[in-house]
């Protein structure tokens, strides 16, 4: 069976809609991102230097408490988009919102709170951890950046610990003596001690085996239920998003080509590119895919 044939309500896992009719928590406008080309002898005796965009005119709102998914294959722009949202780049061209204010307008504790607010979890559980501190370091430090008084950094770090399922012991371990799976659980535990409103994971299990990808789809799903915590999951799975987010959006290209509902644009696809992404995905022994009505998103 293909992982899109599981259609049933469970896949949604009791997720709450997210509050409709609210404000956008981040709302990314006509968004553009331009990267120069390498200069030949010709752009440089000329002046004119050849420049492609990475992102190109994209505009989403994330609605509060929601999990909001962006697909797409490598290299459409999705994680220089993800960048984008949490403030890691300047767009070219465009305007990025935190809770209705302009980032790039923000300074003092209004940036700080954006900073706070909006966290990362990254791809590559190697390079996002120092090698050299110990995991009690970076989970404290991440704790002493939000604010957090001294004397209770310790409560702290195992309720961290707990809350992303890691025994207390692991906190005197340095991250090459974990797993991946628990390297990433790390990672998300270095962005909660922010208390973000909004999570951004860019591709958190694309590196995970089978069973450890699962296991990190349902801590962010208890995550979103338990704490309300937005979600913004960057993939090019379209089975992980089918199981977790409430909205989608594809990507092709730099541009957003369609939005909506997992029932709809996974189950009933309207651009081409988005049904050559699910004839894509592997299908089960018979060749063929569930005819099963997709349940809808409610809880």
């Amino acid at each position: 069976m293909s992982p899109l044939d599981d259609r049933s309500g469970e896949r949604h896992g009791g997720l709450d809609r997210p509050h409709q009719g609210a404000a956008p928590l981040l709302e990314l406008r006509d968004i553009r991102k331009e990267y120069a080309l390498r200069q030949g002898l010709l752009a440089r005796l000329t002046g004119r230097a050849e420049r492609v965009a990475a992102v190109d005119d994209v505009s989403l709102a994330i609605q509060p408490g929601e999990v909001f998914g962006l697909v797409g294959e490598s290299g459409c722009g999705k994680s220089t988009l993800s960048q984008i949202a949490v403030g890691l780049l300047a767009p070219s061209s465009g305007q990025v919102l935190y809770r209705g204010a302009d980032i790039a307008a923000l300074r003092g504790e209004a940036r700080q709170a954006y900073r706070r607010g909006v966290q990362m979890v990254f791809q590559d559980t190697h390079s996002s951890l120092n090698p050299r501190k110990r995991i009690r370091r970076a989970l404290a430090e991440a704790l002493a950046a939000s604010g957090q008084p001294r004397a209770a950094i310790p409560a702290k770090l195992l309720a961290l610990m707990d809350q992303v399922g890691l025994d207390a012991v692991m906190l005197d371990r340095l991250p090459h003596e974990l797993s991946g799976g628990q390297r990433q659980r790390v990672g998300i535990a270095r962005a909660l001690a922010m208390d973000p409103a909004l999570l951004v994971a860019d591709e958190p299990v694309s590196s995970l085996d089978v069973s450890l990808q699962g296991q990190i789809v349902n801590l962010l799903r208890e995550l979103n239920a338990r704490l309300g915590l937005t979600i913004v999951l960057v993939s090019h799975d379209l089975a992980v998003v089918a199981r977790i987010c409430q909205r989608i959006a594809v990507m092709q290209a730099g541009q957003i080509v369609e939005e909506g509902p997992p029932a709809r644009v996974l189950f009933a696809p309207e651009h081409p590119y988005t049904r050559t992404l699910i004839a894509a995905v592997p299908r089960g022994l018979a060749g063929r895919r569930s005819t099963r009505e997709v349940a809808p998103a409610e809880a």
